[in-house]
């Protein structure tokens, strides 16, 4: 599984020209599943996004997370974090999920950040989205679970 991160002051998701979720201060999280991942490594990746600490305090330093700046989630599921791009130059993407898998574990995300934070939006699996974004910093973090759940 892999999480890229980026704190945001404001994102948004459209699809069809309608935004179907925005947040103001928070991160926005493109999520990438494969075929091996499961209940426990999403469990480890969304503890470790919800406190992750990235956010600036008093001082300065980047000490705060999620909840203690009252952040958001932007959600968005995207296969194609699993590229392969090695051989050639068209990806790859053998390595994503199978499209029924990876929405359960994206649902399943979805419901475990919501039990965390209070506002959570997201984009809509397998359409074609578009995403706007003013990244905060800039600032933007990879978790990958080979990493994470070793």
């Amino acid at each position: 599984m892999k999480f890229v991160i980026q704190r945001v002051s404001k994102a948004s998701v459209s699809v069809e020209k309608k935004i179907v979720g925005e947040i103001q201060n928070g991160f926005l999280v493109f999520i990438g599943v494969c075929d091996t991942d499961t209940y426990e490594i999403a469990d480890k990746m969304v503890s470790k996004l919800l406190n992750l600490r990235i956010f600036s305090d008093e001082n300065g330093k980047t000490n705060l997370d999620l909840k203690k700046v009252n952040g958001g989630l932007l959600i968005i599921s995207q296969f194609t974090l699993y590229a392969d791009c090695r051989k050639g130059n068209r990806p790859s993407f053998t390595k994503a999920g199978n499209p029924d898998y990876a929405n359960e574990m994206y649902e399943y995300i979805l419901k475990k950040c919501s039990d965390e934070i209070p506002h959570v939006a997201h984009g809509t699996f397998g359409e074609h989205m578009e995403v706007s974004l003013i990244n905060d910093g800039p600032f933007t973090v990879i978790l990958d679970s080979d990493e994470i759940c070793k």
